[in-house]
């Protein structure tokens, strides 16, 4: 039985998506617990073909609530600039965990 969810979860994450997700995986990644971690790396690192899959994957709305809930560190400068613009968040993100 666990063979068979892991191949299950394996085929709701791509193969194209992996490279994203180079340091995990992708067969023991959860859709809906790892989502933060997921919709950051895509998001970051992704190509078009992958971000698409992400928002088909994702309600918008989820993406915009992680976008706008993660730290500053976890983004590079030039994505997180793109992202915020495209998902029209204006609110600042937390550069500390504990802040």
């Amino acid at each position: 039985m666990v063979a068979n969810d892991a191949q299950t979860q394996a085929e709701k994450i791509p193969q194209f998506v992996a490279p994203f997700l180079w340091s995990y995986d992708i067969a023991a990644l959860d859709l809906e617990r790892d989502k933060k971690r997921i919709i950051i790396n895509v998001l970051n690192l992704g190509t078009k073909q992958a971000t698409d899959w992400l928002f088909a994957a994702y309600p918008k709305e989820e993406i915009r609530k992680i976008v706008s809930e993660s730290l500053y560190g976890e983004w590079s400068k030039k994505s997180l600039h793109y992202w915020r613009f495209v998902l029209g968040i204006s609110t600042s993100l937390k550069t500390a965990r504990f802040s």
